[in-house]
């Protein structure tokens, strides 16, 4: 056993002490005593126990106990091992032993536990957890097992895996459990033989001319040899389809494209073979960007304007898409130098694609326009949303008090179903209506499910945070039934005394009870009560939604995008007050915009209406209205330039503009302004993978040390957090948390001069290494278990060997020590009080006492025996005795040995005292008590 002190510097006070131990003795050396002498002793034996407890003594127990925790791989390269490995567990734990307990956790891209620790001999059947495949991470895996091990017990770990790592770095992990004494094994595992081929490259030149030949080289590595279809795309537009023989090993195949489209081009190359293993890995992309005539989307539904034909005849190239069509993906909007958003309603556009185009116009220096319309502005339900963001006006106007008194009563259903995201997005379109509105307007605000919850009552706006707070608290309910609610709103708005009074009813499910909805709303029309329905998702009742839409004399929306939501409530909210639209014909002025003053040197002609914005304060205003509203409005945001033109494009809105000789010439000014004006400085780049990092090393041409400006942007349009720092003169480093995908790179560079110049481009982060097969990785499995004093195991009953080295545990005796020397110091305390002579009538008495009681025994073993031998005389003449004669002979013998025995002891009295003793002992005690007085 062995004794571990936490604070040995403690004992350089037993220096002091002996010190003082040692003046005590010199002290009591002239009259010394045998209770100094003790208790000079029990005091330097105090000291000893007292500093001996502050130095937080341990003694070390071994620990009998031992743990095995099964670590197994669950990764996409592993995956066909998973019988094979339940079938080994569970022939391993039929030689556990009873100070052996095991659990088992698994492990890919990150880790959790399957089985908590038992000491019975079951093991699971099948995997529970839930875990990502497309990565191996060991070093996580490694960590969480010995997470699992309290610091003082003893076990090992025992890793099931190919040891094909694809993330962190295992050997950190093994060095941690060498230091905590614990054993790592592994067991190799036979896997059965898989067909699979991956793309592990497709080449294209980073930049190209429109009209170019572009040269493809794709590069596929199969462990087989078959058939496949190969097929390149640009743009999700097909170039190539063919079936190529790919031999076993590496292959490499070469195409040829001519580059016909502006822009940056996103090439695909997708594989399909039959009994292919993962198709994970059967996909990679390139981008390229192509130098030409610029291309612009104009996104518009089906009306019949000159737009796209002026733009056309001006050398532009043109693409047409309704809103319905829009991109889904950041790059469908980066091949574009421009995007026009015509007369678009913003409930037809989703969140994501809103996000799409924001990032777009910041982050890439994409153009972006909005023309004007009855759908357009805030008429189309863009306040507050991601395209409001990058424009240079605010869709909230300024002079709301010239507004109509209103009254609005949003009733939204908060069933079961509503749960999650839609009920959120619900009560954020509720809000920002709420925002819309003036302090003087009537709100009222009815969650419904099988009744009507009056969540915020109908009532003149005075605090519009807390009312924002009561809507944003509504919680998801039960059924459905939408007639009470409705009823219970049309009951609020009857009676007001105002202008315009407007409900919005919206729903996903069908109402369990009917209603008479016609004369409901009959009525509220008397009371000139308008209501517009919103039916969200597929469940909703479509057909009776939007005839109450119809017969309310309001506007029916059908969505399948809950992210739409707010934009619809906040039309609506725009909608009825109607007020934005300024619809008085007037002639706008022009502002002294050199660039815009010119186009108008012969006149400016008659404009007959417009929708009302605000231009935001870091906004250029060219052209504004006799009410100093903007028309035409313009600024920079990120890297892209916006404009807002808040007149129309058929002449309905804008009047005589739609004749004017210069009308084509103003249009294409404004596209022309949206246009990057960036000089493009190409950078040299590579991608590689670095400790679950991508990292891109940029290169410039100049080689110039000056500083840049990077973005990463995912497909989704997320913006990557980047870590970005110069290696040498005209070097740079990106890096990004590792995760396979399309990516897009911008980078902006400042010369001293304050010239920018930008570059973009695009790249694919690789698949995962996991879909790669590579067979067992046997040479870091043996080093794991070198690191650790493990070894490879071949049977499974080696898994519950004994360890090599028994670990101990600490017992801290402190508390022990600390209850010595509290007794050791009282005992001290009696000692010198009262000195040796209590302690030795002690000991006398107990003497005595155990005298008495040694012929107090000997007597009755004696009375015991005469009775017994008594008992067995009878018995030999064949005297049966009863048990109460037994006893009755035990009680006579006793009775005579006291008569025999109390005469001698009177004889005895008599004999000791004589009456010679009795008076000398007399004079004794005079003499004494002569000597006190």
């Amino acid at each position: 056993m062995d004794v571990e002190l936490k604070f040995p510097i403690f004992l350089v006070l037993l220096i002091p002490a002996f010190f003082l131990i040692y003046l005590y003795f010199k002290q009591i050396n002239t009259s010394r005593s045998p209770e100094k002498v003790v208790i000079g002793c029990l005091r330097a034996f105090l000291f000893l126990l007292i500093i001996f407890a502050l130095t937080m003594p341990q003694i070390l127990l071994p620990i009998k106990e031992e743990m095995i925790i099964f670590l197994t791989d669950r990764s996409a390269s592993f995956e066909d091992a998973e019988n094979g490995v339940l079938d080994w567990l569970d022939e391993s734990i039929q030689s556990k032993k009873g100070n052996q307990t095991f659990a088992v956790a698994s492990f890919a891209d990150g880790a959790i536990v399957e089985q908590s620790l038992s000491n019975k001999k079951t093991v699971l059947d099948q995997y529970n957890g839930k875990l990502k495949t497309d990565e191996t991470n060991l070093e996580e895996g490694i960590s969480f097992a010995a997470s699992m091990l309290k610091p003082e017990q003893s076990g090992r770990i025992v890793l099931l895996s190919d040891g094909n790592e694809t993330a962190g770095n295992s050997k950190e992990a093994a060095k941690l459990l060498k230091n905590q004494n614990l054993e790592l094994d592994y067991v190799q595992f036979k896997q059965k033989f898989r067909e699979d081929m991956s793309i592990t490259k497709l080449d294209v030149a980073p930049a190209l001319y429109e009209g170019e030949k572009a040269n493809l080289t794709v590069s596929i590595a199969s462990n087989v040899e078959k058939s496949a279809e190969l097929r390149i795309s640009v743009n999700n537009q097909d170039i190539l389809h063919k079936q190529v023989l790919v031999k076993e090993g590496q292959n490499e195949f070469s195409f040829s494209h001519i580059a016909s489209e502006p822009g940056m081009s996103i090439f695909k190359a997708e594989l399909a073979a039959e009994g292919d293993t993962f198709i994970e890995n059967n996909s990679l992309y390139a981008v390229t960007n192509v130098k030409g005539t610029p291309r612009v989307l104009v996104v518009q539904g089906n009306q019949e304007d000159p737009l796209v034909k002026i733009l056309q005849s001006s050398g532009l190239i043109v693409d047409r898409l309704i809103p319905e069509k829009l991109p889904t993906t950041l790059a469908g909007f980066l091949q574009y130098q421009s995007i026009i958003f015509n007369n678009v309603p913003g409930t037809k556009v989703t969140e994501q694609q809103m996000n799409l185009i924001e990032k777009a116009v910041k982050e890439f220096g994409t153009g972006f326009v909005m023309l004007g319309g009855e759908d357009s502005f805030g008429l189309g339900g863009y306040f507050k949303t991601p395209i409001e963001k990058l424009l240079p006006v605010d869709m909230d106007i300024k002079g709301k008090k010239e507004m109509p008194s209103l009254g609005l009563v949003i009733v939204i259903d908060r069933s079961g179903s509503m749960s999650g995201n839609k009920l959120t997005l619900a009560k954020e379109a509720a809000a920002r209506s709420v925002e819309l509105l003036r302090e003087k307007d009537t709100l009222g605000f009815i969650a419904f499910d099988d009744r009507p919850w009056v969540i915020v009552e109908t009532a003149p706006l005075e605090n519009k945070k807390k009312v924002i707070e009561k809507i944003r608290s509504v919680s998801v309910g039960g059924g459905t039934n939408i007639y009470p609610s409705l009823e219970k709103a049309y009951q609020e708005l009857k009676d007001l005394k105002l202008q315009r009074k407007h409900i919005i009813l919206l729903t996903d499910g069908q109402s369990a009870a009917g209603g008479d909805y016609q004369s409901l709303i009959e009525k509220g029309k008397e009371n000139h009560i308008t209501l517009s329905t919103v039916a969200l998702g597929s469940d909703a009742d479509r057909n009776l939604l939007e005839d109450l839409a119809g017969q309310g004399k309001g506007r029916f929306y059908d969505v399948t995008d809950a992210s739409v939501i707010p934009s619809i409530l906040s039309r609506e909210t725009v909608m009825t007050t109607r007020t934005y639209i300024e619809d008085h014909p007037f002639y706008p002025a022009v502002q002294p915009y050199p660039e815009w003053t010119a186009i108008f040197q012969n006149g400016i002609p008659k404009m007959n209406a417009y929708i009302a914005v605000t231009a935001k304060t870091r906004a250029e205003v060219p052209l504004i209205s006799e009410k100093k509203d903007p028309i035409l409005a313009q600024w920079h945001y990120g890297l892209g330039t916006s404009l807002a033109f808040t007149s129309d494009m058929t002449g309905k809105w804008s009047g005589d503009w739609a004749n004017w000789a210069n009308w084509p010439n103003f249009l294409n000014q404004i596209v022309a302004k949206s246009l990057p004006h960036f000089d493009s400085e190409p950078f040299r780049f590579t991608i590689e993978k670095e400790n679950g990092n991508t990292v891109v090393h940029l290169k410039a041409e100049d080689g110039q040390f000056l500083p840049l400006d990077v973005s990463v942007v995912s497909q989704n349009g997320i913006v990557m957090d980047t870590n970005s720092k110069p290696t040498a003169p005209g070097e740079f480093e990106v890096k990004f948390p590792n995760k396979p995908g399309m990516y897009f790179l911008r980078v902006k560079q400042t010369t001293e001069g304050g010239q920018d110049k930008l570059f973009q481009t695009g790249f694919s982060v690789p698949y995962s290494d996991e879909y790669l097969l590579k067979g067992t990785n046997h040479e870091l499995l043996r080093e794991l278990a070198v690191l650790t004093g493990g070894k490879e195991l071949k049977t499974a009953k080696e898994a519950f060997r004994p360890l090599k080295q028994k670990p101990k545990k600490k017992e801290s005796i402190s508390e022990w020590l600390l209850l010595a020397a509290f007794l050791l110091l009282v005992f001290e305390i009696l000692l010198r009080r009262l000195g040796f002579q209590p302690f030795r009538s002690l000991l006398h008495l107990l003497k005595k006492t155990s005298k008495k009681g040694e012929q107090g025994g000997t007597e009755v073993l004696q009375q015991l025996s005469r009775a017994k031998a008594k008992i067995k005389a009878n018995v030999e003449n064949k005297r049966e005795f009863t048990k109460a004669e037994s006893k009755q002979e035990i009680k006579k013998e006793k009775r005579q040995d006291q008569e025999q025995t109390t005469p001698v002891k009177r004889k005895q009295t008599v004999a000791v005292v004589s009456p010679e003793e009795k008076e000398e002992r007399m004079k004794r005690l005079l003499e004494a008590k002569k000597r006190k007085k």
